[in-house]
């Protein structure tokens, strides 16, 4: 019974003895603030400091939960004063509270190593977005107009005030349910005077799109910025530290009035704008348009304080079988200036007439809603009157069918020109016009060669292009006749050459089997399919190939895009 008690006594001693050790090796480690109390709005420092190395790194993830940490920072110094060794670890934390009263910074542990927890007092900030000449800086923001239409633009204007060094700064993006957001320009940056103090202000502006109607909310805007504090640095020298406390400031919520489009727009596309323009132009005479040559028509639509995904398309497919069209892909683009965006739909169509007379393009109708004068407008191009012109004397004009004159027939009409040319009358015009030309020829040869050489290549080069949108076009509809018709044109203006068979006899191998083979379906069955995709790459490939070629493939899309 003895020796059970001394082990006892034994034991506890031993633990007692165990634990006073403990507590003698503990790290002592403080943990204070440089104020208090503090404000909700700005960051304070928080610092940890150990008189030797703990046990391990800290853990702060207790912190997290009242504590917003915006940065963490280690640094330690070791000195010698009298004989005898000091050594101080710290760890300083740039905090920011997320809610206010009395609030405890609990114990971190550092290992078994803890450090002491301490009560912070925090209060609350100023009324956001209200310009109190106490502020070192604050925001304001204005939404024009607040009662809109749906899509209709909203001019977003946010104006950041500081009076004080500010080292770095960030701000969030406008929010809204259902809207599209657009930054708009670069920022403006000037001086002003706001009761009596002096002010820089920063200024943003963002085109805002509610895509739905009723009360929508635009989000207040948080700013976190580092203010250079005014206190004396720590220590002198070249290498002054420049102490900074993090401030964050919110502007008010902003609530627009969305109205749908009024009942009475009778437009097939919602257009709210400040302003609508439409134009055209073409790329040569519309009352003098030959049989088989394209000529291009270019719509452009403008429109100011709209998006460029609300402008409709321009193009009317005009229901005239003698006169062709090919579309190009439309030209889309947005320009984003001060006071809002402004928006371009611009379309290419090329027409090639199969027949001579004259023909009425439709008109072009885009009605809007004007957001300044809240009644709805149209912008309109008239109905457009084109004439074609029959083929010149001794030329043969391109044959619409599918099939190609016979040998004998092109024979026949070379006949009947000559025995026409033959004629007295004809022959003196001939005559005449021989002369006009040995004049004209005789001018030409005095200009310099190069400038004379770049108008020719310039004009040819257009009218290929013209004609390689067309024969793109009919090859993805595998059409047999478009892209027949687009060879000939092409041939003609390329090799001065009248037939498929001539024109693939001046290809490469790959083009000529591909132009041989259309040729061979076009006097086959009509129910026979043809693709002419293996056609245009062929075509690409071939004018690739040629330097001095004057089809520029890399304006190109692809045929058939992935």
């Amino acid at each position: 019974m003895i020796k059970k008690t001394n082990f006892k006594q034994t034991s506890f001693s031993i633990i007692l003895i165990l634990f006073s050790i403990q507590l003698v090796n503990a790290v002592e480690i403080r943990t204070n603030v440089d104020r208090n109390p503090v404000n909700i709005n700005e960051s304070f420092q928080l610092t940890f400091t150990a008189n030797e190395s703990p046990d391990e790194e800290p853990d702060f993830k207790p912190l997290n939960k009242n504590f917003e940490i915006l940065s963490n920072k280690k640094s330690s110094n070791s000195s010698w004063i009298n004989g005898k060794s000091t050594k101080s670890i710290q760890w300083v934390l740039n905090v920011m509270a997320k809610n206010t009263g009395d609030i405890v910074i609990p114990a971190i542990f550092f290992g078994d190593d803890v450090s002491e927890s301490i009560v912070l007092s925090v209060t609350k900030s100023n009324a956001s977005g209200q310009n109190d000449q106490q502020n070192e800086l604050f925001l304001e923001v204005e939404a024009t107009p607040s009662k809109v239409y749906v899509q209709s633009q909203v001019l977003y204007t946010l104006k950041f005030y500081f009076s004080v060094q500010i080292a770095q700064a960030s701000l969030t993006e406008p929010e809204m349910a259902d809207a599209l957001v657009e930054k708009l320009g670069e920022d403006k940056n000037y001086k002003t005077n706001v009761n009596g103090i002096a002010y820089m202000v920063t200024e943003r502006k963002y085109a805002i799109f509610p895509q739905k109607s009723g009360k929508l909310t635009i989000e207040p805007l948080i700013l976190t910025a580092d203010v250079v504090s005014q206190s004396a640095p720590r220590f002198n020298g070249f290498f002054r530290q420049q102490m900074t406390k993090t401030k964050r400031v919110t502007s008010k919520a902003i609530t627009l009035d969305v109205q749908a489009a009024p009942g009475d727009f009778t437009g097939k596309h919602w257009i709210p704008a400040e302003q609508v323009y439409i134009e055209e132009s073409w790329s040569g005479d519309i009352n003098n348009m030959k049989i088989g040559e394209p000529l291009t028509r270019t719509i452009s639509l403008l429109a100011k304080g709209t998006t460029v995904a609300q402008l409709p398309e321009l193009h009317n497919e005009a229901d005239i079988p003698q006169l062709k069209s090919y579309p190009d892909q439309p030209v889309l683009k947005e320009k984003k200036q001060a006071d809002g965006l402004i928006a371009l739909r611009e379309e290419k169509i090329a027409y090639i007439p199969s027949k001579a007379g004259s023909f009425t393009l439709p008109e072009i109708k885009v009605p809007w809603f004007n957001t300044q004068t809240k009644k709805m407008q149209v912008a309109a191009i008239p109905a457009k009157k084109i004439t074609v012109v029959a083929a010149a004397e001794g030329q043969t004009e391109p044959t619409p069918t599918n099939t190609e004159p016979r040998l004998e027939e092109k024979n026949t009409e070379t006949v009947k020109t000559v025995e026409t040319i033959a004629n007295p009358f004809w022959m003196w015009l001939a005559i005449f016009f021989a002369s006009v030309w040995l004049i004209t020829l005789f001018f030409l040869v005095k200009k310099p060669k190069q400038q004379i050489d770049d108008i020719a290549e310039n004009s040819t080069e257009l009218k290929i292009k013209d004609v390689v949108k067309v024969l793109k076009k009919a090859c993805q509809e595998d059409d047999k006749s478009a892209t027949k018709e687009a060879l000939l044109a092409w041939g003609e203006i390329k090799y001065n050459q009248h037939s498929l068979s001539s024109i693939a006899n001046q290809c490469g191998a790959e083009l000529k089997d591909e132009i041989e083979g259309l040729n061979q379906r076009l006097y086959a069955s009509q129910s026979e399919s043809w693709q002419g995709e293996n056609l245009f790459k062929a075509f690409i490939a071939e004018n690739k190939a040629k330097d001095k070629d004057t089809v520029c493939t890399d304006e190109l899309e692809p045929l058939y895009k992935v």
